[in-house]
């Protein structure tokens, strides 16, 4: 059985995100990370959250695939490369970029040294040829770093809610042949 962990950005994904409509549909078989600092994201705060979903949903499932948005793809990458796990994908939306002008320094000041290290397990980043919080070149790099898939999916905005995606079906794909590897 497979079991999904999502992992949103700040303040975590509304009802209209593809993430919770996703979540939605998994039920039972998908859980959400519930860090203490939604707003001013903390770092270890983040991937302690990831830690204790993972946990939590590795108890019942043979692979865990963590779905990541945003700020979520750095708290998914520093868990991971801390706690290596073996059964474990990670589905990477939208990183936002730590060093541009537009990243929420004020708001998410541990977050500001992250790096794009390998990573020990398959993963995919998905990014949009016109994010407002990183440009594809610097999300191809981080896809690089963490020796992961990459995929341009065209000019979806953040990827996110206001991008008005829906069910976002063509995420939907993309995860699917993550999971098939």
């Amino acid at each position: 059985m497979v079991a999904y962990v999502v992992v949103p950005g700040i303040d975590g994904s509304n009802d209209r995100h593809w993430q919770s409509r996703w979540e939605r549909e998994w039920g039972g078989s998908a859980s959400r990370i519930s860090p203490k600092s939604w707003s001013a994201p903390d770092l270890r705060d983040w991937v302690d959250a990831v830690d204790e979903a993972y946990r939590a949903a590795a108890a019942d499932a043979d692979e865990v695939v963590l779905v990541a948005h945003s700020l979520g793809c750095w708290a998914t990458t520093t868990w991971v490369r801390e706690a290596r796990p073996d059964n474990v994908a990670a589905f990477l939306v939208a990183p936002p970029d730590p060093h541009d002008s537009t990243f929420p320094r004020q708001a998410a000041p541990t977050f500001l040294n992250v790096a794009a290290r390998q990573l020990p397990c398959p993963a995919l980043v998905v990014a949009s040829e016109n994010d407002p919080y990183c440009d594809s070149t610097t999300a191809a790099s981080f896809a690089s770093g963490w020796r992961a898939h990459w995929h341009l999916a065209g000019p979806l905005g953040h990827i996110n809610s206001d991008s008005d995606l829906g069910d976002w079906p063509a995420g939907r794909d993309l995860l699917a042949g993550l999971t098939a590897q």
